[in-house]
């Protein structure tokens, strides 16, 4: 018979991404951010000076999560509260200095990637042994696995790979 079959499937949407690079927060928030946006799967609020975690919206979709070069030292509990379903999350170049703060990061269960590059934690004896321990959920910190593989481009694997780099 032979000939091309016919679907009735809609083409599948995009992916919800939303970039805030270099915009300026006021009292470490972003105004406008809310719970309206649901569908978001992407966000990047790099380097817009943000302080705290505390007025993150609640974001179940949000998959990805870039917040480098911003102020940020603690409270990174709100993240499993409100993003529970982050798999990549980028804190590098802040404030973050001991293990403790990263701890609560072990409520992320589906997180696959971690950047603390540029953070002082950075400089902790047995710095990456310590939170791949802590966080055995991970594959990727700082961009290499725990044998030193780098991570997949996210050109080859749109899931684990890392955007914007």
């Amino acid at each position: 018979m032979g000939g091309k079959k016919k679907t009735n499937q809609t083409p599948t949407p995009k992916k919800t991404i939303l970039v805030l690079d270099n915009c300026r927060s006021s009292n470490g928030e972003i105004e406008g951010l809310n719970d309206s946006f649901k569908e978001l799967e992407f966000l990047s609020m790099a380097n817009v000076e943000l302080t705290s975690l505390a007025k993150l919206p609640t974001l179940s979709k949000l998959r990805k999560l870039e917040l480098s070069d911003n102020i940020i030292s603690g409270g990174l509990e709100v993240l499993a509260e409100r993003c529970p379903n982050l798999t990549y999350l980028n804190l590098s170049g802040n404030k973050i200095k001991d293990l403790g703060t990263v701890e609560a990061l072990q409520n992320l269960k589906n997180l696959k990637s971690l950047d603390l590059f540029n953070c002082e934690i950075t400089n902790l004896e047995d710095y990456r042994d310590s939170i791949f321990e802590l966080l055995q959920q991970i594959t990727y910190l700082d961009g290499f696995d725990q044998e030193d593989n780098e991570a997949p481009d996210s050109e080859d694997d749109d899931d684990e790979g890392n955007f914007l780099k």
